[in-house]
């Protein structure tokens, strides 16, 4: 096998054959084959799916929507100049869109109740009587005629009739969609543009009063921004006062309009933060005195009070009124309250969204609204998640006169949020304010715009209507202008009068704005306050107290003229208000003039002003300067002494010099002006118009993107207009060609560049998207044209004899263009072809004038957009060119939206396609795309590529098909040599294809109708394969051919064979997933949309279609060895083939089986390149994703192809690749497997419903019905939100997600997913259970089947019955399983033992099935081979024991099952046997009921498992006496023993789990020893000693008790030397993950020879390679391993029943702690006595159970440690031996003779216990019974002697250790002989060795115990110079003391070590016996113990 790297060269793949496809095959010329081909076209079935082949582009205009019942328009009855008109027609134009007439929206809706899988959950009911008669239970209603013989072939036809009835039509429209990521081809449709809203807050005033009423008080509201110190909205002004107190002001109001009457205001915030305030300003009539002076009364006086209060109140209001009516036109400022808006904006996760708005400009924006088709920056924030809120307030903050700027008021506000300190410095009102603020709706019914409008809706009978206030945005927002505004904002902000003497200190300014001098030229276009008329001709500031230099907060809203002269000026008159009636005196005091002229050079002026003020009246002509000017008075020697602020808010003016200069030129054009121009300080001649024009163009890009944005879509415009139109200067035509071109490109680069603007998935920025699918249309031609040969620009005239050739010198040049944009390389080279060429120009004009403009002749010369467009791409260069393609998508798409008008303006859709566009234009189209490929080596290579497919993708709606085919080849052609790496080549195509297959005439462009869908007529339906390999007709060989990617196929489907290809070439290649995932999803979703399609319905359609992708099915054969398994087993290992040699590889296929299938006839690579002159390479394993669509897709094809294609191509098949189909097959079972969702949270138990759930399965019901909706959409009317043209799939536009997206779903949609998954598992099943009836019907030779594929089939069916199914898919599986006993049942229990023992297993567990028709089905199943035997005269007994074998493993291994319903179902089948008639007379009952009676045995038992299912050990118990009831039946022993495996494997008892597999194959061995006598096997269970000395009890009890050689005994699949090896492996392997690696080689030692006599050297290399893991995990791991831990339990008391006063060992794993296992049985036993039912006893002292409480449960835990003999320990050298085969354990129970458990050393007594079990750990149970047990009790000197000798040997191990340990040692030294060490070595000495003992028995002892200590003071002097050696410097201090410890401890020890007893050393007689009599006692088994210790 050849491997390739991962990043493989193209190069070096362009040598293989495949790659060779690219460059083999042209694709078809399809309007010439269209054409020739028409008589013999199925045009039916061709107009199925669409008017083919008409277009099915249309031109719609369609009407903008407009907020307001009228658009907003200039007033009337004035003559506008050119660029207002053209704003204006911008703004209420159609948008011009270019539809496609087919557009399906496949919506996914949700479905109503639909089927589901009864996926059967068990009864737990369980019966109570273990040996229940099967008689005393009702069976189930009986079939008629169940057990009557039916001929084979009416069988298959009825079961046939039965499957094909009630399926799913579609069934991808069941299956999850193909994940977003992948769906490039998803062009979204770009949002309309709209006015730019923010988040609206609705904000209205209720209630406004203070304590006392007496003079009305108005309302101002805006909103403004702390942090940003800006105010962020225009006022709002509001009056509540009531009718009595608004009559004071009567005089001074002649009309009340009713807009000036809201009290509620709709504000927008674009950028919400917690910085933001709404601000309320009050303000009251001017009257005499200050705002304090003015306040006072409110601060102390209440409404409602008697006496003199009342009358004080009643005196205010009657100087109130008289102020009114006196002054009532002039305000005073009074009092103000602010109010926070932090609460209505989700400020948690404020930060993040202002980020995200920040990249969110441009209108087109993720959030989506509902039911709205265009979003604004109003959905990106969730200021809809507050509830409306009412606020009541009660404190106002009194006004300052000498701070009521807006600086001021920043401060205030930054101070009020810091603290409240800020109500103590500031005098506070009390009164009330109540406000709601509540989310605005989103249709706020009669409300107005800023400018007055009214919105829609707009009803007339309500009183106040709302207002929409304007928002100043704290930042930019990118949203073009698309409605007509024109405001002015005028802010006076400052007077300094202080220097003048004159008496001006109560000041007002009275502002105008003035169409001329006169005092009547004063416009009413100010906006007017509350309660008055909407617009008035001037406005007063109001008015500070005696402040000669005050401040001002008034903001003038003036709504601009659309036409301005220069005569248009703001004029400022200033006057001194007297507060004071003085007779004869008039209230307004004139103090000067000011004024600022709206125009400057004919721009608008806003900005900051400082106005010198005038004394003077003002001369004439005064407006046309500026106030500098004039000779006249000037306050402060004309100082600019009046602060003015002016903005403007307009969608006319565009503030940007840039911009004003480019329209002023461009108008300068179009209309008649007279020269010169003025533009700002220059001006401009005819004779240099173009060259400031060409100049002004160049500039654009250096405009502010502000402005750019406002006006784009004008600018464009204007940019397109310049483009075509060649325009008449002095007599002199000028082309700005060029320059525009090159201006559009600069525009679109800063666009896409600009951090601000927002893109979509593709990088497309979301403005220009908008622009070009809805504002643009082609450039209307100008009245004035270029006269006939006058032809000057060479950007015009540009020839293109070979527009390849220009092509190729672009190319040459691009290397030195780039490098150096100012090299002219290409200009020169472009001249060079304009010289050879201009002869013969003109002539060409003249020819092709017709052909260009159609039926237009007078506009000769206005050029096609479309072709202008494509040569400036062509021609363009440097960094023009690069931006030109790198942001090609905008380019392409304006040329086919021009292409597309074109084409509907000249009327040209009838035109043969041809003809349509001339030869040039195609020209430059083949160039672009060569040029693109240039490009793909740069960063946007993918944007690039996708934007090409795009184009690509429209141009097939558009011009010749068979050139954009062309395009499409060399494109990829071109690709493939461009790129190194071959994921990136591969990736980069299937998006390009992935965009152009998901053409809505996709099948038609393919010529699906073509395909010869159905088979040839075959001689017979059921032709062999032996008849079809020796006839290989012409038939034959086009059928197989049609599963082939050939080079004719390739020809004509072009598209899909493109796409194939790359399908192959990823899956061949050895890259990385995704790609092949790509590949993968890309047809996946080809065949969903042919699902989802209406078009594609109608059955013979859609065989046609399944035709188109025959070749798919060699391609996914092909890469059978990539595919993951699903199954959890390997894939050509024991799971399918029962080839033990593949178990190693998991998941990827065998390397040989691949090398064999490489010769498949079904190579992809067919076209005249066999596949095995390929070396073979073994490509990487799918992902289950990856191979789940893949497999969706075989499966689809397998479903919609004609059956009869099917069965004769099945019918020509070898063997081998027909059981590849089945390996297919097998998989599929395993991958659509139904699977419960975990997250539902209600599990449907109802019965009832199960059924109902079931009747509509049956009837198919369900995705098809409700699921999809054809949906064709006229022309002109507007799409859903976020629809596009193409779309086929949106997952965000169905109801049903999956199940990753989503977390918090209902129940209903749980509901839903479950119903659709079941529907798929049913449909995917049944698809493959059509295919293996094929299979069967059409190759039922008994040859053949013998041939390994009956057990193939058999094999996909017994798989697909493990999984959960459908009680559909069951009937009709178990119809095909009777069918398939019936007509090889002799052969399938002959040949495949295996397979059936799994079927009669899993055919049982159904026949416990809770659902009647399931078990009905299960057990009509049962009944067939029983009956075939019958009827075949065959012996019974092999039937029995593999039905009884079966139900014993289901039962060990199933405890889900339900053996109720499995005792109901035997008893039908009891009943049927006995019932039927014909049977009576034959042995059949009997037989029957013999079976019968062993299965209810065994269910017996399995009550009583389900009872201590929770009690492993007890379970295991109960197992254990299950298999040793079976001691004379191995076939069953085997089964429990496998079973008592597989529970310990579950519970990680590998150990345990390799035991009983070694039992397992004693069994085998002793049973194998009476068949034959073999050299090489073992004989019998004695082999297995070394293993295990348990193993002897599986020896056979004699011959004459069993025989091997009866029919039906030792039947299994085990008893065989293959199983006992296979037994033996499996062991090995467990007890490798045990970690006894020594019982490996063991176990092996009896596997070898097997294998040396089968000269098995592959296995032999296996077993040695495994040996020497073992043996190498020995040497590493040595003590480290831990192999379990060991405690006693006894349980106690009469509610143990069996369990009382039985001790038993149990093996815990390793560090199990005490509290553990108690903790443990506490719990479980708890539960099932109750808690207070069970008591842990402590202490492991001897239980006397009459003092316990008889009512309960005693359980004493004690851990054990295994215990040896002296003489054992020589043999059990090792850490291994020391743990294996061990039964007997020693525990310790320390006591003193009073009763306590621990005493003074004098007193301290211990027993030492010993328990011996009835079988060696490890053991086929981790308990086992304890048989025996002894006791030794150590008197407190040998106590002494036991704990010396243990410190002895700490003391030695520490001193000895190596590498040494100086912490260990020092910690060991330290608790030797530290003075502080309580009952240390010291005071034991004390009590034993102080004096010679009184009893001459204890002098044996008192000499050990000085011996004792005599080694001990010898290793502490060892360790203490051992620690002197390995100390640091910082240590020694500590040394020392340890010194000093020792010595002063040896002191003290000297004269009791150096004491000898003198009676020990004379020469008694009897001391021998005594001594003797000592080790009797005790000694033995404590050396023993110690010594194991010290080992």
């Amino acid at each position: 096998a050849v491997s390739c790297p991962v990043a493989l060269s193209v190069a070096a793949i362009l040598a293989s054959p495949l790659y060779l496809f690219w460059f083999l095959v042209d694709p078809v010329d399809f309007e010439a084959f269209l054409m020739t081909q028409l008589n013999n076209l199925d045009l039916d079935l061709a107009q199925e799916l669409g008017d083919f082949p008409e277009d099915d582009l249309d031109v719609v205009f369609t009407p903008k929507e407009c907020r307001t019942l009228q658009p907003s328009m200039p007033e009337d009855g004035v003559e506008l100049d050119s660029h207002v008109k053209d704003c204006v027609q911008t703004y209420i134009r159609e948008w011009l869109i270019v539809n496609r007439n087919l557009v399906l929206f496949l919506v996914f809706l949700q479905a109503g109740p639909q089927q589901v899988p009864a996926v059967e959950e068990a009864s737990r009911a369980t019966l109570a009587c273990s040996d229940l008669e099967l008689r005393s239970l009702q069976p189930d209603p009986r079939l008629e005629h169940l057990l009557r013989h039916v001929s084979a072939e009416e069988f298959e036809r009825l079961s046939e009739e039965a499957r094909r009835t009630n399926r799913h039509p579609e069934l991808l429209a069941l299956y999850p969609s193909v994940d977003e990521e992948d769906a490039v081809e998803i062009r979204p449709v770009p949002d309309r543009p709209k006015e730019h809203l923010g988040n609206r807050i609705l904000v209205k005033l209720q209630t406004l009063k203070f304590d006392i009423e007496i003079e009305p008080l108005f309302a101002c509201i805006a909103l403004y921004d702390i942090k940003e110190r800006k105010k962020i909205s225009e006022n709002f002004h509001c009056d509540l006062n009531s009718e009595s107190l608004r009559g004071f002001l009567r005089s001074h109001t002649p009309s009340i309009d009713l807009s000036t009457q809201a009290r509620s205001a709709v504000f927008s915030v674009t950028y919400p933060s917690p910085d933001i305030y709404l601000v309320i300003k009050i303000e009251k009539v001017l009257q005499q005195g200050e705002i304090g002076d003015c306040a006072e009364p409110y601060m102390v006086l209440k409404e409602g009070e008697a006496g003199k209060t009342k009358e004080k109140i009643e005196k205010l209001k009657a100087q109130a009124e008289s102020f009114c009516q006196r002054l009532g036109k002039y305000r005073m400022p009074f009092a103000w309250i602010p109010i926070s808006l932090t609460n209505f904006f989700n400020v948690s996760t404020l930060e993040r969204e202002i980020q995200e708005a920040e990249g969110l400009n441009g209108t087109c924006l993720t959030f989506l609204r509902q039911n709205d088709s265009s979003v604004g920056l109003e959905d990106s924030y969730p200021t809809s998640n507050f509830k409306p809120t009412s606020l009541s307030l009660g404190t106002f903050f009194k006004q300052e006169g000498d701070r009521l700027s807006d600086e001021d008021l920043y401060k205030f506000l930054a101070d009020f949020k810091r603290s409240s300190s800020l109500q103590r410095r500031i005098k506070t009102l009390p009164g009330t304010l109540k406000v709601e603020i509540s989310p605005a709706p989103e249709n706020i019914g009669y409300c107005l715009t800023p400018e007055l409008l009214p919105l829609k809706p707009f009803s007339e009978n309500r009183n106040r209507p709302h207002k929409e206030i304007l928002e100043f945005p704290i930042r930019e927002v990118y949203v073009p202008h698309t409605i007509y505004r024109n405001l002015l904002y005028v802010y006076p902000q400052r007077l300094n009068f202080a220097n003048r003497l004159s008496s001006g200190r109560n000041i007002t300014i009275k502002i105008q704005f003035m169409c001329g001098e006169d005092p009547s030229c004063a416009m009413p276009v100010i906006f007017g306050k509350s309660s008055g008329p909407e617009f008035v001709q001037e406005i007063y500031t109001a008015i500070t107290y005696h402040n000669k230099s005050p401040d001002f907060y008034e903001e003038v809203k003036i709504k601009l003229p659309a036409k301005l002269t220069e005569k248009h000026h703001l004029l400022f008159t200033f006057y001194h208000i007297s507060c004071q009636p003085k007779q004869g005196a008039s209230v307004e005091t004139l103090l000067g003039y000011s004024w600022l002229p709206i125009l400057l050079n004919d721009r608008l002026q806003t900005g900051h002003y400082s106005l010198p003020v005038a004394l003077d009246k003002l001369p004439l002509h005064y407006s046309i300067h500026s106030p500098e000017t004039p000779p006249i008075k000037w306050v402060e020697g004309h100082k600019g002494v009046f602060i003015v602020e002016v903005q403007a808010v307009s969608s006319v003016h565009t503030q940007d010099n840039h911009l004003e200069k480019f329209f002023t030129l461009c108008h300068s054009l179009e209309s008649q002006v007279t020269f010169p121009i003025r533009m700002m300080d220059q001006k401009i001649t005819e004779a240099s118009l173009e060259h400031e024009l060409k100049l002004s163009i160049i500039c654009l890009n250096s405009s502010r993107l502000e402005p750019l944005v406002l006006f784009l879509h004008l600018v464009l415009d204007k940019l397109f207009q310049l483009a075509v139109q060649p325009m008449v200067i002095a007599g002199q035509t000028a082309n700005f060609s060029q320059f525009a071109f090159e201006s559009v490109v600069a525009i679109v680069n800063s666009l896409h560049n600009s951090k601000e603007l927002s893109k979509d998935q593709h990088g497309r920025n979301c403005l220009l998207a908008s622009y070009v699918y809805y504002v643009f249309r082609l450039p209307d031609p100008q009245k004035e044209v270029v006269k006939p040969g006058i032809v000057e620009s060479r950007y015009y005239t540009f020839g293109r004899t070979s527009a390849v050739s220009v092509g190729s010198k672009l190319l040459q040049s691009r290397v030195i263009s780039c490098s150096n944009p100012d090299i002219t390389v290409t200009q020169a080279a472009a001249d060079e072809e304009v010289k050879s060429i201009m002869s013969s120009k003109v002539r060409e004009l003249s020819q092709v004038s017709e052909e260009w403009y159609g039926s237009k002749p007078n506009n000769l010369d206005f050029v096609h957009f479309h072709e202008e467009l494509a040569l400036q791409m062509v021609v363009s260069t440097g960094m023009v060119r690069e931006s030109v393609f790198k942001y090609a998508w905008f380019f392409f798409e304006l040329l086919i939206k021009s292409m597309a008008q074109y084409v509907h303006n000249t009327e040209k859709q009838d035109n043969p396609r041809r003809s349509r566009f001339s030869d040039r234009f195609k020209d430059d189209i083949t160039t672009i795309v060569s040029v693109i490929t240039s490009e793909i080596e740069s960063e946007q290579a993918e944007k690039i590529n996708i934007s090409l497919a795009f184009f690509l993708y429209d141009l097939l709606s558009l011009m010749d098909r068979g050139f954009v085919f062309n395009l499409i080849k060399h494109y990829c052609n071109q690709l493939s040599n461009k790129l190194n790496s071959l994921s990136t080549l591969i990736s980069m195509r299937l998006e390009f294809l992935r965009i152009l297959c998901s053409h809505e005439h996709y099948l038609n462009l393919n010529l699906f109708f073509m395909t010869s869908a159905s088979a040839p007529a075959s001689p017979s339906p059921s032709l062999s394969s032996q008849n079809s390999s020796s006839c290989s007709s012409f038939q034959d060989h086009k059928i197989t051919g049609m599963f082939d990617l050939s080079a004719e196929y390739r020809q004509q489907h072009f598209l899909t064979g493109l796409l194939f290809t790359e399908l192959a070439a990823a899956l061949d290649a050895d890259i990385e997933g995704c790609v092949q995932r790509k590949a993968v999803s890309a047809i996946l979703s080809l065949l969903s949309s042919h699902d989802l399609d209406p078009r594609c319905s109608k059955k013979e359609v859609k065989i046609k279609i399944a035709a188109l992708y025959l070749p798919l099915v060699g391609i996914i054969l092909d890469s059978l060895p990539q595919l993951h398994d699903f199954t959890g087993k390997t894939f050509f290992g024991k799971g399918r083939t029962g080839n033990p040699e593949e178990e190693e590889s998991s998941g990827a296929i065998n390397q040989n089986v691949a090398l064999a299938i490489a010769g498949s006839q079904f190579s992809v690579r067919n076209s005249g390149i066999p596949l095995v002159s390929l070396p073979y390479r073994q490509s990487a394993t799918l992902g289950p994703d990856t191979t789940r669509n893949l497999l969706i897709c075989f499966l689809w094809i397998m479903k919609n192809a004609d059956q009869n294609l099917i069965q004769k191509w099945i019918a020509d098949l070898p063997s081998m690749q027909l059981n590849r189909i089945l390996d297919l097959l097998f998989i599929c079972v395993s991958c659509f497997e139904y699977k419960v969702s975990e997250t539902r949270h209600v599990v449907l138990k109802s019965r009832d419903v199960k059924a109902r759930l079931e009747e509509a399965l049956l009837r198919g019901e369900g995705a098809r019905g409700e699921m999809m909706k054809r949906c064709r959409i006229p022309a002109g009317t507007s799409y859903p939100s976020g629809v596009n043209e193409n779309l086929r799939w949106r997952k965000e536009q169905t109801q049903w997600r999956q199940a990753n997206e989503r977390q918090d779903k209902t129940k209903a949609e749980l509901d839903q997913e479950a119903l659709i998954s079941g529907n798929l598992a049913t449909e995917a099943n049944l698809i493959i259970l059509d295919m293996q009836e094929n299979i069967i019907q059409v190759r039922n030779s008994r040859v053949e089947c013998r041939d390994n594929l009956l057990g193939g089939v058999l094999k996909v069916l017994v798989n697909s019955l493990g999984y959960d199914q459908s009680t559909t898919y069951l009937t009709h599986c178990f119809a095909t399983l009777r069918a398939l006993i019936a007509k090889f049942g002799d052969l399938l229990f002959e040949e495949e033992v295996e397979q059936c023992a799994d079927l009669c297993q899993r055919v049982l567990h159904h026949c416990s099935s809770s659902i009647d028709i399931t078990r009905t089905q299960a057990f009509r199943l049962f009944l067939k081979p029983v009956t075939f035997f019958h009827y075949n005269n065959d012996n019974f007994s092999r039937v029995k024991m593999q039905v009884t074998m079966s139900l014993a493993s289901l039962v060990g291994k199933s405890p889900e099952f339900n053996e109720e319903f499995l005792r109901r179902s035997l008893r039908t089948i009891l009943a049927y046997a006995e019932e039927d008639i014909d049977m009576q007379a034959t042995p059949f009952p009997i037989q029957v009921e013999e079976l019968l009676c062993n299965l209810n045995s065994i269910l017996s038992d399995t009550v009583k498992m389900r009872e201590f299912q929770e009690d492993p050990e007890m379970l295991m118990d109960l197992m254990y006496r299950i298999a040793k009831g079976y001691q004379t039946s191995p076939d069953l022993r085997l089964t429990w023993l496998q079973n008592m495996a597989e529970k310990h494997t579950k519970r990680k008892c590998y150990t345990e789990a390799a035991m009983c597999l070694v039992h397992a194959a004693a069994l085998v061995a002793e049973y194998l020893s009476m068949l034959e006598d073999r050299s090489y096997l073992p004989v019998g269970s004695v082999s297995f000693q070394n293993i295990s000395s348990n193993v002897l009890e599986e020896s056979a009890v004699s011959d004459d008790v069993l025989s091997p050689d009866e029919d039906g005994i030792c039947s299994g699949r085990y008893f065989s030397e293959s199983g006992l090896v296979g037994l033996l492996e499996q062991a090995a392997e467990l007890f490798s993950t045990g970690g006894l690696y020594e019982t490996v080689n063991e176990v092996y030692k009896i596997v070898i020879p097997i294998l040396e006599a089968h000269r098995d050297f592959r296995k032999l290399t296996l077993t040695h390679s495994k040996l020497q893991k073992a043996f190498d995990s020995i040497i590493n791991k040595g003590q480290k391993r831990m192999f379990g831990t060991y405690f006693r339990v006894g349980f106690y008391g009469s509610r143990f029943g069996d369990l009382d006063e039985q001790e038993f060992v149990y093996k815990e794993p390793a560090i199990t702690k005490l509290p553990e296992i108690s903790h443990r049985l506490e719990g479980f036993y708890g539960q099932c006595f109750g808690e207070d039912a069970v008591e842990v006893i402590k202490d492991s002292a001897p239980v006397d159970k009459s003092k316990l409480d008889p009512n309960k449960a005693y359980i004493q835990i004690t851990f054990v440690e295994p215990y040896f003999d002296e003489y054992e320990m020589k043999d059990r050298v090792t850490y291994f031996e020391k743990n294996f085969n061990i039964c007997r354990f020693m525990y310790t129970t320390p006591f003193t003779m009073d009763g306590r458990p621990r005493g003074d050393l004098s007193e301290q007594y211990k027993r030492n216990t010993i328990l011996t079990t009835m079988h060696a750990f490890p053991y086929i149970k981790t308990r086992i019974n304890v048989i025996q047990r002894e006791e030794f009790i150590l008197t407190p000197i040998e106590v002494a002697i036991e704990d010396m000798r243990k410190k002895t040997q700490e003391l030695t191990a520490a001193t000895n250790q190596e590498p040494p340990d100086a912490k260990m040692l020092q910690m060991v030294l330290q608790g030797s002989v530290g003075a502080t060490v309580n009952q240390g070595p010291l005071e034991v000495a004390q009590v034993f060795l102080a004096a010679i003992p009184e009893d001459p028995k204890l002098y044996r002892h008192h000499n050990k115990l000085r011996l004792c200590f005599k080694e001990f003071i010898m290793r502490c002097g060892e360790a203490v110079e051992k620690n002197r050696h390995l100390i640091t410097a910082d240590q020694r201090e500590y040394h020392q003391e340890l010194k000093r410890n020792y010595m002063k401890l040896k002191e003290n020890l000297r004269p009791m070590i150096e004491r000898k007893i003198p009676e020990l050393y004379k020469p008694v007689v009897k001391v021998h016996s005594i001594r003797e009599s000592f080790r009797n006692h005790s000694f033995r088994k404590y050396d023993a113990q110690t010594s194991s210790q010290s080992t």
